[in-house]
């Protein structure tokens, strides 16, 4: 999909698959933990007001889902695992509640160990879904052409763009969020690469079979 495009329903699309696109890749494990991070991380994020935070074991667990989605990197898993629970509901209570201003809170979250710009977009989008997107290596691709700079000037160049893109698609009767407009950009890249995958196993299981002999 092209991130240009202005068509909702074409983006609306690619984001009603995402749940589909997860269950596709193979990974039994990421389903659950996507459901955590969609639903049930963000209801205990909320239920914390006035003071919102995250722990150290929802942490570790948002970096099992990122890790599952993306790249493994265990180190950053034994990083973030091992973090003092009390560092980190207090550098994510001044993360929240620097929001809107995504710079500070993403400084914030980044003085803990293993926690780079990409986990700190992860958290911030399951507390505040409709100001900071997840910083993907898909909608990195998709928005800014390469996934290859994860430092904070670049994630703010990718948040703005795809808050921008947000409003763009939103109407009065359908409203897209940051986070919606990422997961549709990593719901049709993956979807794409699964796809184009199939294609080439059946491919390759049509050449092995032998040739019928003609009576």
């Amino acid at each position: 999909m092209d991130f240009k495009s202005s068509d909702a329903g074409v983006w609306r699309e690619a984001l009603s698959s995402y749940e589909s696109t997860i269950e596709s890749i193979g990974k039994p494990n990421l389903i659950p933990l996507d459901d955590f991070y969609r639903n049930e991380l963000p209801n205990l994020l909320h239920k914390r007001n006035p003071n919102p935070y995250i722990t150290t074991d929802e942490l570790s667990k948002l970096m099992q889902w990122k890790l599952a989605r993306g790249k493994w990197r265990p180190r950053l898993l034994s990083f973030v695992s091992s973090l003092d629970d009390a560092v980190v509901r207090n550098a994510s209570g001044k993360a929240f509640a620097s929001l809107p201003d995504v710079s500070k809170a993403v400084s914030e979250l980044t003085v803990l160990k293993g926690v780079g710009p990409a986990t700190a977009s992860a958290v911030l989008a399951a507390y505040a879904p409709d100001v900071a997107p997840f910083m993907s290596d898909e909608a990195m691709v998709a928005v800014v052409g390469d996934s290859k700079d994860y430092s904070l000037k670049r994630y703010l160049v990718f948040a703005e763009k795809i808050q921008i893109k947000a409003k763009e698609l939103s109407s009065p009767e359908d409203i897209f969020t940051p986070s919606d407009v990422e997961r549709a950009l990593w719901s049709s890249t993956i979807g794409a690469k699964v796809k184009s995958s199939s294609t080439k196993s059946d491919d390759v299981v049509s050449e092995k079979k032998p040739k019928r002999k003609r009576k």
